[in-house]
């Protein structure tokens, strides 16, 4: 599975490379209780971490569901809303507490989390190494270039390929990642402009930052809270800087990786070499 999962991984790298006033992230919900996700529930009964990070993502998803945000935004997609399932079978599968390091990335990718419902969740690494396979429903409304086709999309999330295959190479098994690391998304909504292009959260006018983050905070707390990690990882200078705003002072002890991003030319010179590089730097791997 690992050689299959990397080989995977490079195939898809090689094929991939509306004014909106008051427009809130409420969508159509996947159906309830997936085959999967059901047998997920029946067999793995949630820890209280696990039911904790349930809890929080619900509760976050409700917060952000009531916000509006003006033009350029013109889409906003809430993958804890219409990719429930899944998301919620990540939690419950590798959820389980404490953690030693919890990643932090910026907020889902067009053709990753916003399909999956999974942090990063580049399709052929959550179906075929995480194991995470679930019904996902459709936002509410959605760009033409930027259709939710769930665990159909024929797209590769590079930052994903990245993230994940980095993982998977160290690590083998995801059980071994799994067991101290976790990866989550400060922001769980995705901003689209009329013309298409992503819209990350930084770049939203300071009111509508300022109610965002207030929710994003106050989930990131009660994540730290549920998994005690001793590291707090930002993947980007974006969640790095969140994650100081967050905690000032330790615990946890906080840490930055270069994004894996292809629009950053830095991640396109041998990402998981530079990253693994900072991780022993830091002192988190040796």
């Amino acid at each position: 599975m690992r050689l299959s999962f990397l080989a995977l991984l490079l195939d898809a790298g090689r094929s991939n490379q509306s004014r909106a006033i008051g427009w809130n992230c409420t969508g159509t919900k996947a159906p309830e209780k997936t085959g999967a996700l059901q047998k997920l529930r029946q067999s793995e009964p949630a820890s209280n971490s696990n039911r904790r990070l349930i809890q929080a993502a619900r509760r976050l998803s409700t917060a952000v569901n009531e916000l509006k945000f003006a033009a350029p935004v013109a889409y906003v997609y809430n993958p804890l809303h219409y990719a429930w399932d899944p998301h919620e079978a990540y939690l419950r599968k590798f959820g389980s507490g404490p953690k030693r390091v919890i990643f932090l990335g910026m907020n889902p990718g067009p053709f990753g989390m916003v399909q999956t419902g999974v942090p990063f969740g580049e399709i052929a690494a959550v179906r075929d190494w995480l194991r995470v396979h679930s019904s996902v429903g459709r936002p509410e409304r959605e760009h033409p270039r930027r259709a939710v086709t769930g665990f159909a999309c024929a797209r590769s999330e590079v930052s994903g390929q990245r993230l994940w295959g980095l993982f998977a190479e160290r690590f083998g098994r995801p059980e071994n990642f799994f067991a101290d690391h976790l990866v989550m998304n400060y922001c769980p909504l995705a901003f689209v402009e009329v013309t298409g292009r992503n819209r990350t959260p930084d770049k939203l006018a300071a009111a509508e930052k300022a109610d965002l983050f207030a929710a994003c905070d106050a989930h990131l707390r009660d994540i730290v809270a549920a998994l005690q990690p001793e590291w707090l990882v930002g993947i980007g200078d974006f969640a790095f800087r969140r994650a100081e705003a967050v905690f000032p002072k330790k615990p946890p002890r906080l840490g930055r990786i270069l994004h894996p991003s292809p629009a950053s030319p830095a991640a396109n010179r041998n990402w998981a070499a530079a990253a693994t590089r900072q991780m022993k730097e830091i002192g988190i791997w040796s």
